[in-house]
């Protein structure tokens, strides 16, 4: 079941005493092919999780690297059915690392939530961001999940106060995300310290694994925040690999840049031994 293998990675990892590495990616950036031969390269080289970016023309959470990655797959025609026919051709190889959906409410509604659990279950995927579904809002979408054991993984922030926390938890399985900075993706890098209480109030309250992102780009930075949190969040840093290859037209370049980041950011969390 979906869940489970989601469970199954952290306990894994919890049994390695360390931290995981979840990857994201833009479907079909620079096109569907490479996409899905970068899903194998961060997965070969250490990615624990993959987070698969559904393009959408309003990201309002993403910062300038994910945006322009948004754009470039929409300029392919690139579809949210694209998108889970993709993580279809990387389940058919690969029955064990999760598969994350993140996007936007808005594509999900369209298809209509309960006709989206089904694609999505029948796609291998194990769940969904969805980053402007709000707790208070996403009911509908939680009972369509829940016939399939998909997860509904929820964003919290620094500003996320305990009461609000519980309200974030309610309903949420997988994991939780801990948006480390103010603002959206790719800016600035957060202080350890200074959200390591934010991040225990949360593992607290939610009874999950926190996983943190947002502002990590290299593997000090990993490996900082593998000292805090049950997981390590990177997205801008292996979509500007995408960039480097649409401007070049060598898309081969991708993949073979993102698995060698992702192999350095797995390498510098597993320097860091949990208890």
């Amino acid at each position: 079941m979906p869940v489970s293998r989601i469970t199954d990675t952290f306990a894994r990892a919890r049994g390695e005493s360390r931290a995981v590495l979840v990857s994201y990616l833009m479907a079909g950036d620079p096109d569907l092919e490479t996409s899905y031969a970068a899903m194998c390269a961060l997965r070969d080289n250490g990615a624990d999780i993959i987070e698969l970016g559904a393009p959408f023309t309003d990201p309002m959470a993403d910062g300038a690297s994910i945006q322009k990655a948004g754009l470039r797959a929409l300029a392919h025609h690139t579809t949210l059915a694209d998108t889970l026919k993709l993580a279809a051709r990387f389940r058919e190889e690969d029955q064990t690392t999760p598969i994350i959906v993140m996007g936007y409410a808005n594509p999900v509604f369209r298809m209509g939530y309960a006709e989206f659990a089904k694609a999505a279950h029948e796609a291998g995927v194990d769940g969904t961001i969805l980053v402007d579904l709000p707790p208070e809002e996403d009911g509908e979408l939680r009972e369509a999940y829940a016939q399939y054991d998909l997860s509904v993984i929820r964003l919290a922030t620094p500003t996320t106060h305990e009461n609000r926390m519980k309200k974030v938890a309610e309903g949420a399985s997988g994991f939780l995300y801990f948006v480390a900075v103010t603002g959206v993706t790719g800016a600035g890098s957060a202080d350890p310290q200074a959200i390591a209480g934010n991040i225990e109030m949360a593992k607290r309250v939610s009874g999950l694994p926190v996983c943190v992102g947002f502002g990590v780009k290299t593997g000090v930075q990993a490996a900082e925040m593998a000292k805090i949190a049950d997981g390590v969040v990177v997205g801008s840093a292996f979509v500007e690999h995408a960039e480097k290859a649409h401007e070049s037209g060598d898309f081969a370049g991708a993949p073979r840049g993102m698995g060698a980041l992702a192999k350095e950011l797995s390498s510098a969390i597993r320097t860091i031994t949990k208890p």
